[in-house]
């Protein structure tokens, strides 16, 4: 769906929703005194009455005679909405001179929001109005609870566009793309090779894998390359908000839904209708939100706080976890049903440690970035560097790699880096290989044995000792055999 075509279905939406609440409450929701609005009409009595009138309920209200007078408003006023009358002088019953205006408005802001009004109104006159970009159509004379609900919606709508264009704006400055993803391993080759493969679907996807994998890279990258990569991509990292406003941030309340909500604000889930929503850390979710997502994601959906009315969604869901859901699931803390709406590709990221080759790739694609960044002339790293680095076992994977070689650029004064300015703080020992034995399948066998060993043949100790669930360690041993 385009931006257009998204923006409109919205509108719809806002609009038939003021449209059927009591005047008391349009009146009370335009009190706060949201939006400007220009009205350019030829009659002054008209633009004396709505002035009067609608000053009371919006920000500011200008006025004008003269259509030619609308690009300089649209300059220096900057109108959230523009109501625009289709007969002046020249023409007094056709509307052309309203299309006119109309398109003229439209090539100068094609976001413009543009609200018609006549008193010569017929049905193919508005769905002419509707297909040539106004946003809705007000008859002459105008009825108080319409006009006043036709043009909340309106400025609630254009809030909608400016809060989809800020959004939009941070993910262009992401700057997601091909190159960002750094990997010639196996491991990765295989990650980019189904990633390419399910970009261009809807299915949802859940990212699995320890912290500093890449998962929001992985996640920006599905969206940039898929059917919505024109559409907004919105991301909530639930591991860093609190339990309490879980259900806010995801679908947003109305004004007075709970003590500090002065105004209203719609979720996350709302703002990312047509396009994708990256939930990161998602099993930090309460089983109660859980439920609650599982039937927007069935229902396609949502409520905001405070409101009994439903608003239709259409989000693409990319999901992540550096817990084991499915042991997650064993323990009761999170929902089967919820997993297999999440989890139509399931993508495990490597750790770095496991990620053969890619070390020394990343870090010379992060001696480039970071050289550019900070205006330094170095080409590359000494062997003992190499081995240094090598050696580690990166337990903040990725993003530990990226801060280590961020620090040693800005730290060193030479052409080359050395093992000393890689400063490694985390607190984990290198790696220490007893053996020269590197075959993960042999390694994975004797961890196996020694820890079906250790418990004498308990499968839920075996699993606990490995950190495995007892269903995969089950599977290992069948695979084994």
């Amino acid at each position: 769906m385009c931006d257009m075509e998204h923006f409109e279905v919205r509108y719809r939406t806002m609009r038939i929703y003021f449209l059927f609440i009591p005047l008391p409450t349009i009146i009370n929701n335009l009190m706060d005194k949201k939006g400007k609005i220009l009205i350019v009409d030829d009659n002054e009595d008209v633009l004396f009455a709505l002035n009067t009138l609608l000053s009371s309920y919006v920000e500011k209200v200008k006025v004008s005679t003269n259509p030619e007078s609308i690009e300089a408003f649209m300059e220096k006023f900057q109108p959230d909405v523009i109501l625009l009358d289709m007969n002046f002088s020249k023409d007094m019953v056709s509307g052309e001179e309203g299309f006119y205006w109309l398109k003229k408005i439209l090539q100068n802001d094609p976001k413009a929001v543009v609200v018609l009004m006549t008193a010569y109104s017929d049905t193919d006159k508005t769905v002419k109005a509707i297909k040539e970009g106004a946003i809705d159509f007000v008859p002459k004379p105008w009825e108080k609870e319409k006009l006043l609900a036709t043009l909340n919606a309106a400025v609630r709508f254009k809030e909608f566009q400016k809060e989809t264009a800020v959004l939009k704006s941070h993910v262009q400055a992401l700057n997601i793309n091909s190159s960002d993803i750094i990997g010639e391993s196996k491991a990765m080759i295989e990650i980019l090779e189904l990633v390419d493969k399910i970009s261009e679907t809807d299915a949802n996807v859940l990212l699995l894998g320890e912290n500093g994998t890449g998962k929001d890279v992985i996640a920006g990258y599905i969206h940039e390359n898929s059917l919505r990569k024109n559409e907004v991509f919105v991301n909530i990292d639930l591991g860093s908000i609190s339990e309490n406003l879980f259900e806010s941030e995801l679908f947003g309340y109305e004004k007075g839904a709970f003590t500090d909500a002065a105004r209203e604000k719609p979720g996350r889930m709302e703002i990312a209708s047509g396009g994708t929503l990256f939930l990161d850390e998602i099993a930090n979710l309460s089983l109660s939100m859980q439920a609650k997502m599982l039937s927007a994601i069935e229902k396609k959906y949502i409520s905001r706080l405070g409101s009994t009315k439903n608003m239709p969604i259409d989000v693409r869901f990319i999901c992540a976890s550096n817990a084991d859901i499915y042991k997650e699931i064993e323990c009761g803390n999170f929902r089967r049903d919820l997993l297999y709406r999440i989890n139509t590709i399931e993508i495990h990221l490597p750790p770095l440690r496991e990620r053969d080759g890619d070390i020394l790739l990343l870090t010379d694609y992060f001696i480039r970035k970071f050289s550019g960044k900070y205006k330094k002339n170095i080409q590359g790293i000494l062997q003992d560097a190499k081995r240094k680095l090598m050696s580690y076992s990166w337990p903040g994977n990725v993003r530990e790699l990226q801060n280590v070689v961020e620090r040693a650029v800005i730290m060193s004064e030479g052409r080359k880096l050395h093992a000393d300015d890689f400063v490694l703080t985390s607190g984990e020992s290198k790696r220490v290989w007893i053996k020269e034995n590197y075959n993960l399948k042999q390694l994975e066998s004797e961890a196996i044995a020694k820890a079906m060993s250790v418990s004498d043949g308990n499968m839920n100790k075996a699993a606990d000792i490995l950190g495995i669930t007892r269903y995969a360690l089950y599977r290992k041993l069948r695979k084994n055999e």
